[in-house]
């Protein structure tokens, strides 16, 4: 009997390596188009994930939507209706069409930073208040930081609210990433 379980157990690890994916990304020409498809999936309640694209795919814009593979019909008739179409669909096949976390941390001691794409948001660990906001290079990064710098983060306008830019989404993504790990 023991020599029957060890080739069943044989048998499931192979079939693991052939497994389906289970996730897909969304290609699109540009960081707005990501930004408005984006907002009409999570509007409708789609569980989905913006992430920087793996090389391999690259297209120019530096975002990519990461979504459930098996959702990809449903998915694509919500964003053909709202006339956000991406480019390509790719199926997650092997680690090399793995997107790319867009999120970085680095701990300075008494400072905690998050860097989203461009944008770094850097927070004093003990009042939690907003220290530093820099990268990007869009002409409203000034105002982001003059609006938050010196407020605690839960005091701080939210970046969406106050900026216009690809800078300002990337700082709001910084900025929901320090309130989830703070």
């Amino acid at each position: 009997m023991p020599i029957l379980t060890f080739f069943k157990g044989k048998k499931s690890k192979g079939s693991s390596k052939t497994k389906a994916p289970d996730r897909g990304i969304l290609v699109f020409e540009n960081t707005s188009e990501v930004i408005r498809a984006e907002t009409v999936l999570k509007g409708e309640g789609w569980k989905i994930r913006v992430m920087g694209p793996p090389p391999e795919i690259r297209t120019g814009c530096d975002l990519v939507i990461e979504f459930p593979l098996i959702e990809e019909l449903n998915i694509l008739r919500t964003l053909e209706a709202a006339g956000a179409e991406p480019l390509q669909v790719v199926p997650v096949t092997s680690p090399l069409l793995r997107p790319v976390d867009i999120f970085q941390t680095k701990d300075y001691g008494q400072y905690f930073m998050v860097r989203a794409a461009n944008m770094k948001l850097t927070v004093d660990k003990e009042t939690q208040a907003i220290v530093n906001i820099s990268g990007g290079g869009c002409p409203d990064v000034p105002y982001l930081a003059l609006e938050m710098v010196g407020k605690p983060l839960t005091d701080a306008p939210a970046p969406e609210e106050i900026g216009h830019t690809l800078c300002g989404y990337a700082l709001q993504l910084a900025y929901e990433e320090m309130r989830r790990q703070c």
